[in-house]
């Protein structure tokens, strides 16, 4: 294989229009959205972007189809699951490039992603046909106690760019298996890795209006317009925290059901007594995966005091060594940030917090040309109150700061509005429960830079977010309890 994969092609193959009703349509205003190749900032194509119209015509599809859709046996709703499963294997290598092209990301990474996405869509089609219900006997005796689980009926799922085919199959996986239709609205910088996988979906029998794509540069109108029609039951959102709230205000006043799958601060703790090999091998995968745009990428970097320099220099060794270029280059380590806004923060919160006295030990400055490219980046001496500990950094950036007790760290990690996830560093497993166990979060790596799993509850406290993705819990999320006093 050459070092450099060149297949455009497949984008001008993918879909470029909404997908309503299980028919390709242009935007009933005609309107379209530019997307960018992040790598060189040209333009790939443009695709339709849905009008308020669109989103209630996509509603409408989704609601007259939900009852049908309902009905279907668990057993054929898991079988179509399954070879939409199969299918994305299948072309997870034209999925892969799809990705890179959009969003910016290395290609080992898009495969990757592929890989977890595309288990979703297995995991969901082995659940489907394990919807729990309970019969018990009523305290008094009187009556028996029935409840069943019933789909919530129709679900807006709305996902982020950072990983267009995974949260995409994250959601709309469970939300079928449970009996639920949906209306998808992805991002505008990655649109076409969502209309691709709705082609997939299509093809794997999911009959027409169960899933509507609807991208849209309107995304604030359009998903209100959603959200404020009284057919629309979930509403299932993955992004920053400041735009949850904004929609949770919004589902509020028609007391619609919301999954936040939010922002997060995630701290990485290092303890004197860790295997330092694991520890780095660790902290590259948390803070690197997805060249640090993902909301459980290590955002803050303890580590006790007697080991700090030695893990700074030895991770400031390898962020320094990654390859920066296109991800469609094979050899390359790092791609670009997704558009020049994400760069910007970067740089911002960077220059702030050497500003304070902080030192870069390597990167620190944005790379001339063209694309959005920002150095991988590590950050010693960082005091308290810098900038880049308490913002979602979303980039290949990694500040260290010093601390001296377990106290300490468990205070300084837990010192954030996030709770999403943490990465614990020890070779004292007692040490490591202990510490995991009083952190404030959803999710805890233990001597491992990753966490995610189709098969695991994904999900944080305070403001990271409502609600668990994944796992059986994440199908949960798109049923309701419906409980039936009976006597025989």
């Amino acid at each position: 294989m050459s070092a450099v994969i060149d297949l455009k092609p497949m984008v001008r193959s993918t879909p470029i229009d909404l997908f309503i009703g299980g028919s390709w349509r242009p935007a009933t205003d005609g309107q379209r959205i530019p997307v960018l190749n992040p790598a060189t900032g040209a333009e790939l194509v443009s695709v339709a972007s849905g009008s308020v119209d669109d989103g209630l015509a996509a509603v409408t599809a989704a609601y007259e189809t939900g009852p049908g859709w309902a009905a279907t046996a668990p057993r054929t709703r898991a079988e179509i699951l399954r070879r939409a499963f199969e299918l994305m294997t299948e072309r997870a290598e034209q999925l892969a490039v799809l990705i890179v092209l959009e969003n910016g990301k290395i290609l080992a990474d898009a495969r990757s992603e592929v890989a977890y996405a595309a288990e979703f869509f297995r995991w969901y089609a082995e659940e489907a046909v394990r919807g729990l219900g309970s019969v018990q006997t009523a305290p008094s005796g009187r009556n028996r106690i029935m409840v069943m689980r019933q789909p919530i009926g129709v679900s807006v799922l709305v996902t982020p760019w950072n990983f267009p085919a995974a949260m995409a199959t994250r959601k709309i996986g469970p939300a079928l298996a449970a009996g639920c239709t949906v209306v998808l609205k992805p991002a505008s910088e990655t649109p076409l890795t969502a209309l691709a996988i709705a082609e997939i979906l299509a093809e794997a029998g999911v009959p027409a209006g169960v899933v509507n794509v609807l991208p849209s540069c309107r995304s604030g109108p359009v998903v209100r317009a959603m959200l404020d029609d009284l057919r629309v039951r979930k509403l299932s959102f993955t992004g920053s925290t400041e735009v949850g709230r904004r929609l949770l205000t919004v589902a509020a006043d028609s007391v619609v059901s919301s999954s936040m799958e939010l922002g997060g601060n995630a701290p990485f703790l290092v303890f004197a007594d860790a295997d330092l090999d694991t520890a780095v091998r660790a902290a590259m995968v948390a803070k690197m995966r997805n060249g640090g745009e993902a909301c459980t990428a290590a955002n803050r970097f303890y580590v006790q005091r007697p080991v700090v320099e030695q893990f700074t220099r030895r991770l400031a060794c390898e962020m320094g060594d990654l390859r920066l270029g296109s991800g469609l280059d094979e050899r390359v380590q790092l791609g670009p940030l997704v558009n020049a806004e994400s760069r910007q923060k970067v740089a911002r919160l960077v220059d702030e917090t050497m500003d304070m006295g902080a030192t870069a030990r390597t990167g620190g400055s944005p790379v001339d040309g063209q694309g959005f490219f920002y150095p991988a980046t590590v950050l010693a001496d960082v005091p308290p109150g810098a900038p880049v500990l308490s913002e979602e950094i979303f980039g290949p950036v990694a500040p260290v700061v010093a601390f001296d007790t377990e106290a300490e760290a468990i205070e300084l990690a837990n010192d954030t509005v996030y709770g999403l996830v943490s990465y614990v560093c020890t070779s004292d497993l007692t040490r490591g429960l202990r510490v995991a166990e009083a952190l404030d979060c959803g999710m805890v790596g233990l001597n491992r830079g990753v966490v995610s799993d189709p098969a695991a509850p994904f999900g944080g406290t305070k403001q990271s977010g409502l609600g668990r993705e994944g796992g059986h819990e994440g199908l949960l999320e798109f049923t309701e309890s419906k409980y039936i006093a009976v006597q025989w």
